[in-house]
């Protein structure tokens, strides 16, 4: 690598560096400030992630880097900046929280800007090697996040079990590039799809390929690799689950589309089939599970098996609609996401304690009508009904899965909505047709604002959608 190229590759990852020399940074003043300096490192974090966000938009060009190991393109950009808006806003909500959830630690901000480092370059990864040590990267930080409220049985119990799994789907992840890179002699993406081109497939590189879906899906946390998600949500500490849900989703699914769209794009017959029986059992696992959740952070972790069920419709088609659907998806599902979650951070009680269960919702309408009203509007958007952002969502991944004749997998898509529907309502059954039990405490101004933000999102989304919808076609139009 001469001094040019060198220039250049800094120049297009200058928010990952301003991300890794920030993380750094926070880490040190988080030392020297000793225990108290927890709010002065989070704001500052906050700060970090906003300039990488900002840089990011305004100049950072498009290309190769680093040996065409990390790509800069229009959908690394609009991924990257949904991840980044993902991590801020969950470091955002968890201000009020800090104290009870144990959350006050320096070393919390500096954890979540350090997988969103891993996030980002996850999305620009360009060959299986930088693509693993991006995924590491985030992972690891995912795992000590998991279990940051030491005192909490339940939460050490959710960072262990994400541990342990996590461990097995990066070996398996490994192990499928391994096969991939001795059946085809080479790890970037265009170089795998070039030599997939010229010698065909072989049963080998096939095994490879299942392997590195099989490690990929357990990042989305699709069926059958799902088995964590339910624990995990329920027992790390909600400001937690609020960033697990949005940020790393957008990620891994960004990366996932990227490889089996660039790599894999020759033996497209081979993954569809993967994708499909994925997409399938995701939607209906995440349908029929959750009916019988009385706990709405396990209704949400099955709620997001099913949206991300719902986004590899999308992909499964292997379309530019496709691609641009699933990145509409993930912008919809990542907003209607942080906005539950901000409200089940203000369902606190006036003694203190946070409530977690559906029932503790009765009466919300008449106790905090703007907070009910709002999480009636997130929870119709998250069933998908019409005018909603959520229904936009299902209806572009559904077109493109019909255009690419999935009619099929279209038709359970939609039949598993019906269902997933069901609970959605039940839980605006609860909050307007049930008697109050008692009453939440003042619900903080930032929680507020982004719930109320969200909602707004939802239900304008007719009159924004255009634009969006212009941003992710141009980012889908990289790829075709």
């Amino acid at each position: 690598m001469t001094a040019d190229t060198l220039l250049a590759s800094l120049q297009l990852s200058t928010p990952e560096i301003i991300l890794a020399v920030g993380g750094l940074v926070l880490l040190m003043i988080g030392v020297f400030s000793g225990e108290r300096s927890g709010t002065t490192v989070t704001g500052l974090a906050v700060a970090v992630l906003i300039i990488a966000g900002l840089w990011l938009v305004l100049a950072t060009g498009e290309g190769q880097a680093y040996g065409g190991a990390f790509v800069s393109d229009a959908f690394a950009k609009f991924m990257k900046v949904l991840a980044l808006i993902g991590s801020i806003t969950a470091m955002v909500m968890t201000v009020g929280h800090a104290r009870s959830e144990q959350l006050d630690r320096f070393e919390f901000p500096v954890l979540i800007v350090l997988s969103t480092l891993g996030m980002l370059l996850m999305i620009s990864a360009n060959s299986l090697l930088s693509l693993y040590l991006a995924l590491e990267l985030q992972s690891l930080a995912l795992y000590v996040v998991a279990a940051i409220n030491r005192d909490s049985l339940r939460s050490t119990e959710a960072g262990l079990k994400y541990f342990v799994l996590g461990a097995l789907s990066s070996g398996m992840l490994l192990y499928g590039m391994s096969l991939v890179y001795g059946f085809t002699g080479h790890i970037g993406f265009q170089d795998i799809a070039a030599a997939l081109t010229a010698e065909g497939r072989s049963l080998g590189l096939v095994f490879g390929l299942v392997f590195i879906l099989a490690g990929l899906a357990f990042k989305i946390s699709a069926v059958p690799f799902h088995m964590w998600t339910p624990d995990v949500y329920e027992g790390a500490p909600t400001p937690v689950t609020a960033f697990f849900a949005a940020a790393p989703k957008v990620a891994a699914m960004a990366m996932l589309v990227r490889i089996v769209i660039e790599a894999f794009q020759p033996v497209v017959a081979d993954w569809q089939q993967v994708i499909v029986f994925i997409s399938i059992a995701s939607m209906l696992l995440g349908s029929f599970a959750a009916i019988g959740q009385k706990n709405i952070k396990r209704l949400m972790a099955y709620s997001s098996i099913g949206h991300m069920g719902y986004a590899l419709v999308g992909l499964a088609s292997g379309s530019m609609a496709g691609v641009r659907g699933v990145a509409l998806y993930m912008l919809i599902y990542m907003v209607m996401t942080l906005g539950t979650f901000a409200i089940i951070l203000a369902m606190r009680r006036k003694e203190g304690e946070n409530v977690e269960e559906i029932s503790d919702l009765a009466g919300l309408s008449s106790t905090n009508p703007f907070m009910a009203t709002v999480l009636t509007i997130l929870m119709f958007s998250l069933a998908g009904i019409p005018p909603m952002a959520g229904f936009f969502a299902k209806y572009f991944v559904f077109m493109a899965a019909i255009e690419a004749q999935l009619y099929a997998l279209a038709i359970i898509g939609v039949l598993s909505s019906v269902v997933g529907a069901y609970y959605y309502l039940r839980v605006i059954k609860v909050m307007w047709f049930d008697e109050a039990t008692g009453e939440f405490a003042r619900t903080a101004g930032e929680l507020k604002l982004v719930f109320g933000i969200s909602g707004l999102f939802v239900l304008g989304y007719v009159l924004i959608g255009g634009p969006i919808g212009n941003a992710a076609e141009a980012a889908a139009r990289t790829f075709f």
